[in-house]
């Protein structure tokens, strides 16, 4: 599991705060992110509800017809190559259709989702993971992603409380963050980690490298270790 950001730098999350630079755009800066994406060859990308929702707008949707729903997983679409997962706890998102950007979309909803919500996703060709517990097991659903979908690879994308969550598990193996030359500066905004009381005595983090991309952007990756290793 890889987490990949684009952060200003003073840490902040949101590229559409950032401050201008003549070392590029923010579109030139999320240029760079794809392609450090592209280099990391995952066949999966994860967000959290309210990330995938700025993707995916569209509202509910009943399908047409009774839909046989099934619990706790639904594999819709088998050898599929890439994958779009998010986290929706709540069952509040939405699809279109059973891909995004081309990659198969999974979906890890919590126990509460109701049959209605289940049989869109299905009827949309959208495969499913119903949660065992109000917070989600995270080690417990990447072990399911890997045996019913194969995914060996998975890069997490934010927001901050997702990253946090997956760091907190434990679960992490590297952490990327690709620093644009901005400022956010705003007051009580957002960083691209956030977990509850913090993550201090939880993981620890090891200096791998520095590199310089494009338009002024600097590329920093760490190991992430356990705090007892």
């Amino acid at each position: 599991v890889s987490i990949l950001m684009v952060t200003s730098i003073d840490g902040r999350l949101h590229p559409s705060r950032f401050t201008a630079s003549p070392d590029g755009t923010r579109r030139d800066w999320s240029e760079q992110y794809e392609k450090v994406h592209a280099s990391l060859h995952a066949n999966a990308w994860l967000v959290g509800r309210v990330t995938m929702a700025e993707m995916s707008r569209i509202g509910p949707h009943a399908p047409s017809g009774p839909w046989r729903v099934e619990r706790p997983i639904h594999v819709a679409k088998t050898g599929a190559a890439t994958f779009a997962v998010a986290l929706d706890p709540s069952s509040k998102l939405h699809f279109q259709g059973a891909t995004l950007s081309g990659d198969h979309i999974i979906v890890l909803v919590g126990p509460d989702s109701p049959d209605n919500h289940l049989a869109e996703l299905a009827a949309d060709g959208v495969s499913y993971i119903v949660s065992a517990g109000t917070e989600f097991d995270i080690p417990s659903l990447l072990g399911l992603l890997a045996r019913e979908f194969g995914i060996t690879h998975l890069v997490v994308e934010g927001g901050a409380k997702t990253n946090g969550v997956f760091l907190a598990a434990q679960v992490v193996d590297e952490l990327r963050v690709l620093v644009a030359p901005a400022l956010d500066g705003a007051h009580q905004v957002q960083g691209i980690v956030d977990y509850r009381t913090g993550l201090a005595g939880v993981v620890r983090l090891q200096f791998k490298s520095a590199d310089v991309l494009d338009h002024g952007v600097v590329q920093l990756a760490y190991a992430v270790l356990p705090r007892d290793a």
